[in-house]
């Protein structure tokens, strides 16, 4: 296939950007690799086109990790200019964790980005994520034991990681694109990209499983079919979604006291169990104070639940994520736990920051 095959035209920019020309302003996340550096051409380029359209203010994050950052952030400032792109550069200030870096980083990313996005009243932050990443992603969450909701992977637009209450979306445009389009439309172009040696580093699981992609596509598991595979996943998990939301809706009762969430026993009882098991663990989001419950914790409590549900004056209590759940002979109920002596209680929503296997 030849490159002039490859590339991503003007046309089909437009409609991978067409849903965000009503936005005020966007937010790009460009970190001057052959990707983010695509999402500027092109973002650009489409904005270039219009007679009236949002903002443009391409963003990179420098994490103080490589002493090459400064230099590749101030070409990524000179591409932009060229562009008619308005550019910040921020850094991650203070001591960085000796484990765990990859995800403090992402977490310093978005907090950033989330920041300048509110600064520039753009309503959504703009990120280069590709096809491969999302076959990436979804081999890492197979490798970590994720259920249907983490296999599902990421989605085109999903809200802003860090707890932005819904006001910043996180847009994909570049999800269904493979990598190696971008660098052929950057290659056509002639824009120059940077290379990020990190991206290789087989200290980091995503790089290693990375290094594996070869392999796998000998076997015929390429990017495309596990992009596919989260695809499906995706659609089967919005129908599970929907069906434990009237569930929640037909067996919420009245609580016994504030703060509790309290679910018919007899029709809770009856539910399918993965809808279920869906219920109870919304129900623990949403009081508890130690983060989103991990799914093999959650089914074994459901499991306990379960066992315990046949019998009509059967009862359970159990302490998970913050929360306490307890089963009565009228009701399954969920409701904050008292804090643990010599533990401050966790306040607001900060909690959702923390990490946990994805259901």
């Amino acid at each position: 296939m030849s490159t002039a095959e490859t590339i991503v035209s003007a046309e089909e920019a437009a409609s991978l950007f067409e849903d965000l020309s009503s936005f005020p302003a966007l937010v790009l996340a460009v970190s001057g690799g052959p990707d983010s550096t695509a999402l500027l051409w092109l973002a650009a380029r489409w904005r270039a086109g219009l007679t009236k359209g949002p903002a443009l203010l391409a963003v990179t994050i420098d994490h103080g990790l490589r002493k090459e950052a400064a230099g590749e952030a101030r070409a990524v400032a000179k591409l932009a200019r060229k562009l008619g792109i308005a550019h910040r550069t921020l850094r991650w200030a203070g001591v960085k964790p000796k484990t765990g870096l990859p995800q403090a980083a992402r977490v310093a990313r978005y907090r950033l980005l989330a920041n300048a996005a509110r600064k520039a009243g753009a309503a959504a932050i703009l990120t280069a994520h590709t096809l491969d990443d999302q076959a990436e992603t979804v081999l890492i969450r197979m490798s970590r034991g994720s259920g249907l909701t983490g296999l599902a992977a990421m989605a085109r637009i999903s809200s802003v990681p860090g707890g932005t209450n819904g006001t910043i979306q996180l847009v994909r445009p570049l999800l269904g694109i493979p990598k190696t389009r971008l660098i052929a439309t950057l290659d056509a172009a002639a824009i120059p990209y940077a290379d990020d040696p990190t991206n290789r580093d087989p200290r980091f699981t995503r790089a290693r499983l990375r290094g594996l992609m070869p392999r796998l596509k000998e076997e015929g598991l390429d990017a495309a079919r596990l992009a596919l595979l989260a695809r499906r996943l995706a659609r089967a998990e919005a129908a599970l979604a929907e069906e434990t939301g009237r569930a929640i809706d037909r067996l919420s009762e009245k609580p016994e006291k504030s703060g509790q969430i309290a679910f018919q026993r007899t029709g809770f009882a009856a539910l399918a169990p993965e809808i279920a098991l869906r219920i109870v663990g919304r129900a623990i989001d949403s009081v508890g104070d130690e983060g989103p419950v991990e799914l093999g914790k959650l089914e074994a409590l459901q499991a306990a639940l379960i066992a315990r549900l046949g019998d009509r004056n059967g009862r359970y209590r159990r302490s998970l994520a913050g929360a306490v759940v307890s089963l009565t002979p009228a009701a399954v109920t969920v409701e904050r736990a008292p804090p643990r002596r010599g533990r401050a209680l966790t306040k607001g929503r900060a909690r959702k920051q923390r990490g946990g296997k994805r259901r």
